[in-house]
């Protein structure tokens, strides 16, 4: 058995707690990056979200870097073989915030990167 990914969905990166303004500043005009405000729904953990080409670019707050919720997310077909392939190594899971469009659990890899997977509802 395996894990069957799709593609990168997001990429997420963190700024200071407080820097929401400059954070939209260097990505939105900066950068160039165009802001994702019609989800039709609220963002989770105070997120702002951008577009970057074929995939999003999810930034927040974070003040705690130790275990740092930065990290790559990737649509998988078939989430629920994912989990029971991740749990049969005793690998630990943790299911994130809900997102009405999407399914999702993360767990840190033995060097402890977080790493999200996502399917598309």
């Amino acid at each position: 058995m395996k894990i069957e990914f799709k593609r990168l969905d997001h990429i997420m990166l963190c700024f200071p707690v407080g820097k929401e303004e400059e954070a939209r500043e260097f990505y939105g005009n900066v950068l160039g990056l165009k802001e994702i405000t019609d989800t039709g729904y609220p963002l989770p953990n105070g997120a702002i979200w951008f577009q970057m080409g074929d995939i999003q670019l999810h930034i927040r707050a974070e003040n705690n870097h130790e275990h740092s919720q930065r990290h790559p997310a990737f649509e998988v077909h078939n989430l629920e073989a994912a989990r029971k392939l991740l749990e049969s190594h005793h690998i630990e899971l943790k299911n994130e915030s809900k997102i009405p469009d999407r399914n999702r659990f993360s767990f840190r890899d033995p060097f402890g990167n977080r790493i999200e997977l996502i399917e598309m509802l």
